[in-house]
């Protein structure tokens, strides 16, 4: 007879892994990669510490990166509990997504340079708006309306944007406070629809 432990364990298993069926599925030929194994990665993890000023450090362990079909993702992805790989791969699906549209040239150009490279970045903001908008209902989802109301990872998400994991992409705490608010009611309608 199995446990209601083992129950959620199989449920939060299968929650992932019909995810990356359905992804694979929707996106063929994608797939998820050990950023580590990649040279690409390793130049662009000592690009962003000159950029940054040394202070993005954690792009190779603490920081999954989706590039065309493919998710790269940290060396500790395989140990990471099914919900939270979960959701880093909604997020990362925004991404799989915007590249399909905007192709990898398109992505690169405007995701790097428009405007600007650092401090302010209205592209990379605005698709990294569109992923987090997509971490914080998948969150809701598995997690419930106060897993998103608390103030530690309002102000996670918020950092991400106003700090230097992004190059400071959109430096303005104001207008990423109010959009995070915006987030949340649009959650909260969402899931009371459902």
């Amino acid at each position: 007879m199995k446990s209601a432990r083992y129950d959620i364990l199989v449920e939060v298993s299968s929650r992932y892994d019909e995810l990356v069926r359905a992804l694979e599925a929707e996106i063929p030929g994608f797939r998820i990669m050990a950023k580590q194994r990649s040279r690409l990665h390793r130049i662009i993890d000592r690009i962003l510490k000159v950029v940054t000023f040394g202070k993005m450090r954690w792009y190779l362990d603490g920081y999954h990166t989706t590039i065309r079909k493919t998710v790269w993702v940290t060396s500790t992805w395989e140990r990471k509990d099914p919900d939270r790989r979960y959701l880093t791969l909604r997020h990362e699906a925004v991404h799989l997504r915007q590249f399909r549209r905007y192709t990898l040239p398109g992505m690169f150009f405007l995701y790097v340079f428009i405007p600007l490279p650092l401090g302010l970045a209205w592209f990379r903001a605005h698709f990294e708006k569109q992923a987090y908008a997509e971490t914080i209902l998948a969150t809701a989802e598995v997690y419930g309306m106060d897993a998103v109301r608390d103030p530690e990872l309002r102000a996670e998400i918020i950092n991400e944007f106003v700090g230097p994991t992004y190059g400071w992409m959109w430096p303005f705490r104001k207008s990423m406070e109010r959009w995070y608010d915006r987030v949340l009611t649009e959650v909260e309608s969402k899931l009371a629809a459902s």
